[in-house]
């Protein structure tokens, strides 16, 4: 049975690979290990194996972890659907936010971050796949929202995040992670310094990588299957 260092180093060969294959140099891209629904042990696992940046959705799971890792060198981020109401532990907790979809919810974190912290870096989550069951901003709202975020103090807007719709048909990851990109590219030209393309998973990172990636979340590659959960943080 492999371990999570080596599950590991053969995703980190994955991005090497697909890196390559799309001409980019394997430093632009970065990689969240997500390590939700999984023990603490496992997070331990991986960062021995030198990983330092982790995603988590539950925010009471995420906060013990925090605490039994207190002395560890560790960039945790949110990852899943942000409730208005958990936000001040959020905001006083994470280095990163990829889920935002709401003024409202950017608003708090800017409130309740705390000033002897550096801004948290935000990222906007956009539905690109249309999906009514999915969270984010619709493409055609997502402008107006990012450039009111953009200006809220003790934030810092640093791009985008997707969720497509699973599938193996790489034609189709493509184009829902080219759309996102697009519209990235078209923020940049409005004027927003932005640096973040958080979109790719397990099973698509490759596509992910060819569109232009900058942040991979990868869990299942390097901790397995976990039990599935259905309540947000």
């Amino acid at each position: 049975m492999a371990t999570i260092g080596a599950n590991l180093q053969a995703v980190r060969e994955r991005i090497a690979r697909a890196a390559t294959l799309a001409g980019r140099d394997t430093g632009t891209i970065s990689l969240v290990a997500v390590s939700k629904a999984h023990p603490v042990g496992a997070v331990e696992e991986a960062y021995a194996a030198g990983q330092r940046a982790f995603g988590e959705n539950y925010l009471q799971e995420a906060l013990d972890k925090m605490r039994h890792l207190a002395t560890a060198e560790i960039a945790w981020h949110m990852i899943g659907p942000l409730q208005s109401n958990k936000t001040r532990a959020v905001a006083e907790n994470f280095s990163w936010v990829h889920s935002i979809a709401r003024e409202k919810v950017a608003r708090r974190l800017s409130e309740q971050r705390p000033a002897g912290l550096a801004s948290l870096n935000v990222l906007l989550q956009v539905n690109v796949s249309g999906e009514t069951s999915k969270s984010g901003v619709a493409p055609g709202e997502l402008a107006a929202l990012a450039h009111r975020v953009a200006r809220l103090p003790r934030l810092r807007l640093r791009g985008l995040m997707a969720v497509p719709e699973p599938t193996a048909d790489r034609g189709l990851q493509r184009t829902r992670f080219r759309a996102l990109r697009e519209l990235f590219d078209g923020l940049r030209a409005e004027g927003l310094e932005l640096d973040t393309l958080s979109m790719g998973m397990s099973d698509d990172m490759e596509s992910a990588i060819a569109e232009g990636a900058t942040l991979l979340r990868i869990g299942t590659a390097i901790f397995g299957t976990r039990q599935r959960r259905e309540d947000a943080v």
